[in-house]
């Protein structure tokens, strides 16, 4: 079996993995956010799923979506906790916690991220009311209502926009 086979199957293991968790505990929105998750590390140059225990990067994977997107904040739903992933995938709590460091700090993964966030958190993102004019940070229902207009329009295709007046 080559290199790219067993990357390849790991993947494949990693989405089941994740998938049955998500299932259970979590929803579809977590599993296509896993779905993607995986794929993208599996084309980093060195895969990091490629050496270890397959269950600790699956609940590293979920615990890593979950630190971004509140999950184990019980005001939020879905809601799990930390020990909860770690029981079902029978892992050490900092063994998750360092895998899930490795894959936000590789990722660049942070809270409201367009990319790996829930639609609720990037909803309740607090900039979203807020756009660069002159760079200032203002209320996007100071700008007459044209350019509000653009900042919704940027926004719903996931791009940012500022403004200069000078």
């Amino acid at each position: 079996m080559t290199e790219k086979e067993k990357i390849i199957e790991k993947e494949a293991k990693l989405i089941e993995l994740t998938g049955t968790f998500c299932s259970q505990k979590l929803d579809g929105e977590y599993l296509l956010l896993c779905q993607k998750l995986i794929k993208k590390l599996g084309r980093k140059r060195n895969v990091p799923f490629a050496a270890g225990k397959i269950e600790i990067w699956a609940a590293a994977i979920i615990h890593a979506l979950g630190a971004i997107n509140f999950l184990f904040d019980k005001s939020f739903q879905p809601f799990t906790t930390i020990d909860e992933i770690n029981d079902y995938f029978g892992t050490k709590k900092s063994t998750t916690s360092n895998k899930s460091n490795d894959i936000r700090k590789m990722l660049k993964l942070q809270y409201f991220d367009r990319e790996f966030s829930i639609q609720r958190v990037i909803e309740s993102n607090p900039l979203n009311e807020m756009v660069m004019v002159d760079d200032m940070i203002i209320p996007v229902s100071s700008l007459p209502p044209e350019h509000q207009e653009m900042v919704r329009e940027a926004r719903k295709r996931g791009e940012d926009i500022s403004f200069r007046t000078k």
